[in-house]
Order: C-alpha cells, then structure tokens, then sequence
C-alpha cells in the first residue's frame, strides 16, 4: 500500500539513547524525558517508532505519519523571539512580577520542556476522562501504540506535576490532534496552563472568622455550582480568585480597555468549568478555558487535603490575534522575512505582521463514493492522508457536496483542497501531481471509488 510504504520509511540511523529522568522496570516513561536540545532524528519502522531516542512498539493503533514526527522536538515556544515563545514570555513574566511569595520569589514555577510522548493514561485516564469518551478515538488523536501517543493537550502532566509537591505552576508545550485543515487549525499546536492549589490556611486567612471555615464538608451534594466534597465558600472564594487572575493576565495582554465576559461550561477535569470570551473585532472570541478542579483529581495526586484551580490557552490564538498573523501555517516557516519581524528588544513591544508576498492560491477537487461500510471512513483520515501527501502546501480543505444515490443508496462527497506555497508561486503543473497521489492513494488505502 502507498500510504503505509510512506508510513514505513528505512531506518535513517541505529537508535539514539536518550537519558530518562525516571524508569521503571528497564522501559523509560515520558514523564520528564527533557526536550531540550537537538532532538534525535524520528524513525518508523515496521516493528517499532523512535522517537526523541526511545523506542515504541507498533500495534493496530498505531497511525502516527512521519510528517507530524518531523515536528516533534522543533520546540516553537522555546525558540527565542519565535512569536509563540514571545506569548509564552510575556505570560510567564506577568506571573512572575504579579504572584511573588512571602520570601519575594516568583510563586509559580515554569515548565516548558516535558517530553510530548506521554501514556493513554497520562493523556486520558489522569484527568478523569471516561474510557467511551469521543476524545479518546483513534481518528482524533496520533498513537504510538495502544498505550502511548503523542500529548493532546498540557494537562497531560498536571497530575505527575502536582504529585511531586508543587503548588502553583505554568506548563507549556506543543501538542498533536487530527484536525481539518484550514488557516485556524493545524495537527500540531501549543498550549500554555496553570494551575494553583489552596490549603485551608491560604484560602481563608484573609477572611474574617475565616479560621472558622473548612475547604470541604461531608455529605454535600453536587450542583452548577460546586462539588460533592467542596464547601460554597471556598468554591466561591477560588472561582473569584481565578476569575481575577485570568482577567488581568488578558488584559495586560490585550489592554486595559477590553471587554470581557465569562461563559458556563464542561470539562471532564473541572466543575465548575468556564470559558472566557473577549469582544474583539466586533465579535466575542473564546481565548481560554479553566475551571475548579475536580477533587479526584487532587486525590490521586496526593494532594486531598487543597482544592485548586486550572486554566488552558492555545498560544496560537492569542499570536495570532495579538501578531495579526493571517494563517497557523506561518508559524512553521523558517523564512527570515517572517522570523525577523519578532526579533524586537523588549517582549513587550507591539508587533503587527506585515504580510510577506501574497502568492495565488490553486483550487483542485476531489469526489469519491465512500466506502459501504460507513464505519471505516471518516473525515479526519482523509484530512490526514492530505496533510501526508501535500504537507504545508494545503492551505485548506473544505466538504463543499454531499450527495446520496437515490437507487442505491451509495454516499458521495466533495473535498476541495486550496494549495497554496507560503513563500513562492505553485504551478498548477506541480499541483496536479501532488492531487493525482492523494486521489489514488485515497482509493487504495481509504477504500473510496473516485468519480
């Protein structure tokens, strides 16, 4: 099969050791393998996938293309005047200067080197997610094997961070998803959280009688507006404290005069759950999400006696409103004319991007019957099987027609895909060649009958 033999390439060089942190049982876990520094050249072979120096064996889950291990260990937010690092600096020097101990020492810690390989139950399982829930599918995430994956979100690490005794930190990384393709939406991301524990001491001292008061209480009841074990007062007095601190973080980010307003929702990981949203162009845009977080949670991290809060932000978001930069893709490029625009003295400087060149796009499209069993086909796999072939080529691809026979009941939709080179003029010529692969590898290895 073509797609596999791309999966599939020759091993480039003998596997390269790298140190882990922590073992157990001879096998080397994700927990703080470190990032830092050139990363080992990814290899998938037909047994096993080396990454970042380790080896992981192959299974029926395993779908990771070597155009998203090409990614892994680039580390975007720890390059130096890379637009995300500039997000991620001017966030952790906020914390730093805002929150500062009793002993005048930054109160939160940063940590932005966690290795993004991480175990199903680091990803999953940790933060309570349950075993049929939709985040889980194959189809959604990048698998190393059945108990190993590529992280799909920071919060990944909050459990292992939490268990080793810390209090209040800020976690940053790149992350990986199956995602469709457009300028908002890319496999590989990065996000940026925090999260900051109370004990009963630090929550109450400033409270009058507050020595009279209790994190949790027996025999509550779960609500909108707290959980089982947690008392209304320090729900309310956490929810408060968060709310503060994400708005003047927003704020220092995007000015003092912005609007914003806060949204009820679910996380698996927090109750209650929230999302922020600002007015920005004349429209309210959701920046972050965050919430109290979920007392199981701290149990199994033995921290059952605080009660804490969480927040998670994509930096890409904010860079992109922020920067003005039109498509996620250009934050991949290694063009001078895009990367020396960051290159200011002070983090806080403004910043809005010029556009380089604007190149013409070319539109190709692309229907099929789907395949009869409707079960083993879905969207992101075409989406996948595009990105493997046409890279950063594809600007964007879009469901533009669907269409049911009336006699046979046979499926067919209409894809098309927007290529378009970031820093020269496409062909149509050297289009048509990259549109012919995806067509006949969407025949062999995705079970569709072109049209």
């Amino acid at each position: 099969m073509i797609l596999r033999q791309l999966l599939l390439p020759p091993p480039l060089r003998p596997p390269v050791c790298v140190t882990a942190l922590w073992t157990n049982g001879g096998t080397a876990t994700r927990r703080h393998i470190s990032t830092d520094g050139p990363a080992p050249q990814p290899v998938i072979g037909q047994e096993s996938v080396e990454v970042l120096g380790q080896s992981y064996p192959r299974d029926d889950f395993t779908n990771i293309t070597p155009s998203i291990l090409a990614k892994v260990g680039r580390n975007l937010h720890n390059q130096s005047h890379h637009p995300l690092w500039l997000i991620k600096e001017r966030i952790k020097t906020h914390f730093y200067s805002a929150y500062v101990s009793r002993w005048g020492n930054p109160l939160f810690s940063v940590h932005d080197n966690l290795s993004p390989v991480v175990t199903v139950e680091q990803n999953f399982d940790s933060l309570l997610i349950p075993p049929n829930h939709p985040s889980r599918k194959r189809g959604d995430n990048y698998y190393l094997n059945r108990t190993t994956m590529l992280r799909a979100h920071t919060s990944a690490h909050q459990r292992e961070l939490v268990r080793s005794g810390l209090d209040a930190f800020l976690l940053a990384g790149d992350v990986y998803r199956r995602d469709e393709i457009d300028a908002s939406h890319y496999p590989v991301f990065h996000q940026m959280e925090g999260v900051r524990l109370f004990s009963n001491h630090e929550l109450f001292s400033k409270v009058q009688h507050g020595e009279d008061l209790s994190l949790f209480e027996v025999g509550g009841r779960r609500s909108p507006h707290k959980q089982e074990t947690h008392t209304l007062e320090a729900v309310k007095l956490v929810e408060f404290d968060l709310k503060r601190t994400l708005t003047r973080l927003i704020t220092q980010l995007f000015g003092e005069d912005l609007e914003v307003r806060w949204v009820d929702c679910y996380f698996p990981f927090t109750h209650p759950s929230f999302e922020m949203e600002v007015r920005f162009q004349d429209d309210w845009m959701e920046v972050l999400g965050c919430g109290v977080m979920e007392q199981e949670l701290l149990n199994s991290a033995g921290a059952g006696n605080k009660l804490g809060w969480a927040f998670g932000l994509g930096l890409e978001r904010l860079a992109m409103v922020l920067y003005s930069i039109p498509d996620i893709r250009l934050f991949w490029s290694r063009d001078e004319r895009f990367l020396e625009q960051f290159r200011v003295p002070d983090i806080q400087q403004p910043v809005c991007f010029q556009p380089l060149s604007k190149y013409p796009p070319l539109h190709n499209d692309i229907s099929f019957w789907l395949p009869q069993s409707r079960e083993s086909f879905t969207q992101n796999d075409f989406y996948e099987l595009v990105r493997c072939v046409g890279g950063d080529l594809v600007e964007r691809v879009s469901l533009v027609d669907e269409f049911t026979h009336p006699k046979t009941g046979r499926r067919s939709q209409c894809y098309r895909i927007i290529y378009r080179h970031m820093e020269r003029t496409l062909t149509q010529q050297e289009v048509g060649v990259i549109h012919k692969q995806i067509e006949h590898i969407a025949e062999t290895e995705l079970g569709v009958q072109c049209r």
